[in-house]
C-alpha cells in the first residue's frame, strides 16, 4: 500500500472512530458539547436523527481501512480491495452530507470542508487501486 493511501486512510479512520466515541459520550451524558462547535440545528430531532443515520456507513468503512492497513503490513494483497471498499463508502459518506448542507444553503466551513474532503482524497487513490486489482495480460 503506498504511504499516502496507507496515512489517509489511518487518519481518517482513528479521527471518525474519535468523533462516534466522542458523540457516544455526549449522547450518555458524560459529556458536553459546546454548541458552538456542533453543526446547524444540532438540537433538532430529525437533525440528530440524520447525523447518527451516518454511524453505521462510518464504522463499515473505517472497519474496511483498518482490515487494508492490516493486511498490507502482512503483504496480504486482500488490502486492495478492503482499501477500495473503504474509499468507496469514506466518497459516500462524505457526498452525502455536502448534500445535506448544499439542500440547506449551509456552508459552515468547519462541516462543510471536511465532509467535501472525504468526498474528494479518495477519487486520488481509486485508479491505482482499480489497475492493482486488473490483472495484467501478456
Amino acid at each position: 500500500m503506498p504511504r499516502s493511501l496507507a496515512i489517509a486512510i489511518a487518519v481518517t479512520d482513528v479521527l471518525f472512530m474519535s468523533y462516534w466515541g466522542i458523540a457516544l459520550l455526549a449522547l450518555f451524558g458524560a459529556l458536553s458539547l459546546p454548541p458552538d462547535m456542533m453543526y446547524g440545528d444540532y438540537l433538532n430531532p430529525r437533525v440528530v436523527a440524520w447525523n447518527w443515520s451516518f454511524f453505521p456507513l462510518d464504522l463499515v468503512f473505517s472497519i474496511f481501512g483498518f482490515l487494508a492497513l492490516s493486511a498490507s503490513r502482512r503483504g496480504d494483497p486482500i488490502w486492495r480491495p478492503y482499501a477500495l471498499v473503504s474509499l468507496i463508502l469514506t466518497m459516500t459518506a462524505g457526498g452525502m452530507a455536502v448534500a445535506y448542507w448544499i439542500i440547506l444553503v449551509e456552508f459552515d466551513p468547519s462541516w462543510f470542508l471536511p465532509n467535501l474532503a472525504l468526498f474528494v482524497w479518495p477519487l486520488f487513490f481509486m485508479r491505482g487501486l482499480i489497475r492493482g486489482m486488473v490483472p495484467q495480460t501478456a
